[in-house]
């Protein structure tokens, strides 16, 4: 006997990475050249050096249990004190290391402080767009997976949709920004708002509901966007975060879960987290790259190559006709599909050999996701084909 719950996950494959993999088999019978593939977020950036000479110097030391031994299970301290100092400077909020337990990747921070709140009818809100794995997430760790419908113009939050959604037994609110898959930041006054129906509706409900950041492109925005240090708007908040994504090493998982002290509970609730994270076999986050981020836990990404494709494609796209939001941050394009329905404008696209993620898995049918964290000739290389693909489209609409 098996779970059929896990089958159907392992049988279901992700759709992102099931055109992930696609790509990977079709570059071996037309060549890895003409295959345009933007399903997936593989930083295309090179490692900064400072996080290639920590690596370096690290694995040279002898000391073999310092650089690769176990790490008491929340982190190794000095690596915890990093990042505490550094949100410190950054958010100008108090953060201590014993405030930080470091994971392998934002999946398993977000997994554990899910687990954490799951009492007897829990439920999980999320704003679609909203990362496909958000729902096994939420539903295979004792809760209810409950969406917001999407804002498809500026995809910010439909306030409306999400209060009459809150009940008695609503326990956090799941806040990506920047989002994936728009990539847009949630504003001052988006947050601000949100604070306060939280903050209502908590009282009302007579328990906090929380929300849990989910942050790993923080650092990837543009044009002067803002990410505000979400604590300081609504303290109820848990924060999740990779340096997958700033750091080019989306392979090496290393992230953390940071419960700050003016979180509701927040003793009680890391020691939940901790109790989570063991139950899913966590003995510590690798050691190597905790001591990695020790040491570049200011580095920043150089964002010029992601900008650049960013606008060519938005500026492009737009204007062949394709409709989308600019987004302010993390390296993504969300466009709405020509004919209305993003799978068969996707499986049109793939059998050009242009890879694009629909939106069903998101929430949003109609829009597909662009990684554009990729070569510069790809994407010149793809243009011609998004122009053919909405040509052809177009004549269908004038006739209707």
């Amino acid at each position: 006997m098996i779970s059929n719950a896990m089958y159907s996950l392992g049988a279901k494959r992700s759709c992102i990475r099931e055109l992930f993999e696609y790509g990977i088999q079709q570059a071996k019978v037309v060549g890895k050249e003409n295959v345009m593939d933007f399903s997936i977020g593989n930083p295309s950036i090179p490692t900064p050096d400072a996080v290639t000479d920590a690596f370096d110097q690290l694995v040279q030391s002898e000391d073999t249990i310092a650089v690769h031994g176990y790490t008491p299970a929340a982190g190794d301290f000095d690596a915890r004190k990093a990042v505490a100092d550094n949100l410190t400077r950054r958010a100008r909020a108090e953060i201590r290391p014993d405030n930080i337990y470091f994971t392998c990747g934002a999946a398993p921070a977000l997994i554990s402080t899910i687990r954490a709140l799951a009492v007897e009818d829990a439920e999980i809100m999320v704003i679609a767009p909203y990362f496909p794995e958000y729902r096994p997430f939420i539903e295979m760790n004792g809760c209810k997976f409950v969406a917001v419908p999407p804002d498809t113009r500026a995809f910010q939050i439909r306030f409306d949709e999400l209060e009459k959604r809150i009940t008695p037994h609503t326990q956090a609110l799941i806040v990506n920004s920047p989002n994936n898959p728009s990539g847009v930041v949630y504003t001052v006054e988006t947050l601000q708002r949100l604070a306060e129906v939280l903050t209502r509706k908590s009282k009302e409900i007579g328990h906090p509901i929380y929300i849990i950041a989910d942050e790993p492109y923080r650092e990837l925005v543009y044009d002067g966007a803002d990410v505000p240090y979400l604590p300081n708007i609504y303290p109820d908040t848990m924060i999740c975060y990779s340096y997958s994504k700033i750091l080019s090493l989306p392979g090496e998982r290393i992230g953390y879960v940071c419960v700050p002290d003016v979180v509701t509970d927040s003793k009680d609730l890391f020691a939940a987290i901790a109790g989570a994270s063991r139950t899913l076999g966590h003995v510590c986050a690798p050691s190597l790259q905790q001591k990695v981020i020790a040491r570049c836990v200011d580095v920043r990404p150089d964002l010029a190559a992601y900008d650049r494709n960013r606008m060519t494609l938005y500026n492009a796209l737009t204007s062949y006709g394709y409709r989308c939001i600019k987004p302010d941050g993390a390296f993504y394009l969300f466009v709405e599909a020509p004919g209305g329905s993003s799978r068969a404008f996707s499986d049109r696209a793939k059998e050009r050999n242009l890879l694009i993620v629909p939106g069903d898995d998101f929430g949003c049918p109609e829009f597909f996701r662009l990684c554009t964290c990729v070569s510069s000739d790809m994407v010149q290389k793809s243009l011609p084909v998004f122009r053919d693909l909405i040509t052809a489209v177009q004549p269908q609409r004038q006739a209707v």
